[in-house]
């Protein structure tokens, strides 16, 4: 038996009607995570790289870059959420439920690490000394409420949860508010096109959750599904797409312009992989490996900064931090990456897929 055969049960998730998108799909979640790997292993080694100016240029622009990473989940999330819930009427308090028991199983154990560390480790403490303050930190962490806070979160990469549990209610509401299962798909289209031009003029005006605007990218993907797959952008004008609107990020620009150029670019590499799934784009999306780690994305996502912060303590026992040059940094991608793996794997083994992936016990 090949190894491949023995871990595919463990690593190969089974979801009713994603079609042909299905795989490249997940290998876009395992880019979008690796991206985030990189934005982490830039800040983390940033006491080995000090005094290169050209180092620091590439260090900055991966960590730019890298941070995309969560943008193109959000356009995955709008993809998955809206094609969910615009294909079936469904009760708000069960839909909300299935995403409760998605998110909080694998958060509310990275959680408990988090919590058992900050009292290991009083350096590393982010929760505030006075306990009714502490109290409603840690509530406030806890129930995804993190990104509305001016203290620092508990578990740095949770504030995109609060923006998915958001979109989540926001969709849900809109569908059945305006009766979108009802209209027409221009109609959909202008409105969800009208309401993505007027927040972005509202966050350009006041702030705000700007990054949202990627879900509206998601919602425009299945759409753009009901068409033809002759029409679905090819791999270069995907690829190219990207590598643009990834060089736009490096530029003293608005930030309206740059997430503009994301779900543009995200929405014709999504477009291009889930109508196109022979094209050599998303035959690359569809190596295993990739797929594999899409798959455990979650818990990936969700340990590897705390696995990764560990893997740096330990080289620091090794190699006196300090100017180590660009062959350093990109030696020990390789090793820094395999740190965060182990962990990830355990808490998909031993949490997110029996809790989170499988079936419920009792279908509503």
């Amino acid at each position: 038996m090949s190894i491949r055969s023995a871990l595919s049960p463990y690593f190969e998730l089974s979801r009713c009607g994603a079609g042909a998108s299905l795989r490249p799909m997940e290998g876009l979640r395992g880019l979008a995570v690796l991206l985030v790997f990189m934005v982490h292993y830039v800040s983390l080694s940033a006491p080995w790289r000090s005094g290169d100016t050209t180092l620091a240029a590439i260090a900055n622009s991966l960590h730019t870059v890298g941070n995309a990473g969560v943008d193109l989940f959000f356009v995955l999330s709008g993809y998955l959420i809206y094609g969910s819930l615009l294909a079936r009427p469904q009760k708000l308090h069960h839909f909300l439920r299935r995403r409760v028991r998605r998110i909080y199983p694998v958060y509310t154990s990275v959680f408990t690490v988090y919590l058992l560390l900050s009292w290991v480790l009083p350096s590393q403490n982010r929760i505030p000394a006075p306990w009714p303050e502490a109290l409603r930190y840690l509530a406030s962490n806890f129930f995804l409420l993190g990104a509305l806070e001016d203290n620092p979160p508990l578990i740095s990469v949770a504030w995109s949860l609060s923006y998915e549990m958001l979109s989540y209610l926001l969709i849900a509401l809109l569908i059945s508010a305006l009766h979108l299962r009802r209209r027409s798909r221009a109609w959909r289209c202008l409105f969800f096109a009208s309401t993505g031009v007027a927040a972005a003029v509202g966050f350009a005006s006041f702030g705000g959750p700007a990054r949202m605007l990627l879900f509206i990218s998601g919602v425009f993907v299945h759409e753009a599904m009901a068409q033809a797959p002759s029409r679905a952008p090819g791999a270069l004008a995907a690829t190219s797409a990207v590598i643009a609107a990834w060089t736009l990020l490096l530029l003293p620009l608005p930030l309206w312009l740059k997430l503009a150029a994301l779900c543009c670019a995200f929405f014709l590499l999504c477009l291009s992989c889930f109508q196109r799934p022979g094209n050599v784009l998303a035959l690359a999306l569809c190596w295993t490996p990739l797929r594999w780690l899409g798959n455990i994305s979650y818990s990936y996502y969700l340990i590897h900064g705390l696995a990764l912060k560990a893997g740096f303590m330990a080289l620091a026992l090794l190699a006196t931090p300090g100017p180590h040059g660009l062959a350093f940094f990109l030696l020990m991608l390789g090793p820094m990456l395999a740190v965060t793996l182990p962990p990830a794997v355990l808490l998909f083994l031993l949490v997110e897929r029996p809790c989170s992936l499988a079936p419920p016990r009792h279908a509503n």
